[in-house]
């Protein structure tokens, strides 16, 4: 790869059939885990971080959402569609985790569970007793208040020179990063990582000095290539977290029917 990592972005036709849509509707079923650490210990590897991210509104998603670990950290709206127990806005989540369920699209930790019911006294419990509601999702971009850039995790396997294991953290947008490619600051010498594990990138081809990264996000029927001039510097240390300088802020399109194109509330 390195520098062929130009990538050729093709352009799909859109069937008469098939919408182009920002969000698109879904329908299944979602169930919940009695406790959030099992979705932190989840095969996106965000560990004992996982749980804080939204306040602890994340999800484990069925493989046509987890996408070999690229939907890792995507945000869903998911709603229940019981008008007695269910709020119309119902509640954001992200993505920590691989679910093998083939009766569930979602499995949520119950205080995302919680967070669907109407805001009446009781109304959480009760819907906790279903165990297992019909749902609707749809995808939509991720806020993470305060975090307003990209974040770049150096692992604790990671060390110098011979290897490099990066997490991203606090992606914006509503797209996937499909690859990284790596360069020394200055350097038109790019090298490419790759996936090792749900959002876990690696490389035992590190180059020295400070680091830049290319990304390429894609998502649906758009794709694009976003550049980090400047994310790690030479001292780099295992275990700390770095400023990307960056912010996915891109909505990808899908073909589907039927489009969603508003935030529930």
């Amino acid at each position: 790869m390195g520098s062929c990592f130009l990538v050729v972005f093709v352009v799909l036709l859109f069937s008469s059939s098939v919408n182009a849509c920002d969000r698109c509707l879904h329908r299944s079923k979602a169930a919940y885990f009695s406790s959030a650490s099992v979705l932190s210990s989840g095969a996106c590897s965000y560990g004992s971080m996982a749980t804080g991210f939204f306040a602890g509104h994340i999800a484990a998603a069925v493989p046509s959402i987890y996408k070999d670990g690229a939907g890792c950290g995507a945000c869903f709206q998911v709603r229940c569609t019981n008008p007695s127990l269910c709020s119309t806005k119902g509640t954001a989540v992200m993505v920590t985790d691989l679910n093998m369920s083939n009766q569930t699209d979602l499995l949520l930790s119950s205080r995302a569970f919680r967070a669907m019911a109407k805001p009446v006294l009781g109304a959480d419990r009760d819907l906790l007793r279903q165990g297992i509601v019909d749902v609707q999702y749809q995808r939509v971009p991720c806020d993470y208040g305060n975090k307003k850039m990209m974040n770049v995790r150096v692992e604790e396997a990671s060390k110098k020179p011979n290897y490099l294991a990066i997490k991203l953290l606090y992606q914006g947008g509503q797209t996937e990063v499909v690859a990284i490619d790596i360069a020394q600051v200055g350097s038109s010498h790019w090298s490419y990582m790759t996936r090792s594990r749900g959002a876990v990138w690696v490389t035992d081809k590190v180059p020295t000095g400070p680091l830049q990264f290319r990304f390429v996000v894609t998502a649906g029927f758009d794709g694009k290539m976003l550049w980090s001039p400047r994310v790690l510097p030479a001292n780099w240390e295992a275990g700390k977290i770095y400023d990307a300088g960056v912010q996915i802020t891109d909505i990808a399109q899908e073909g589907c029917d039927p489009c969603d194109d508003h935030i529930w509330n």
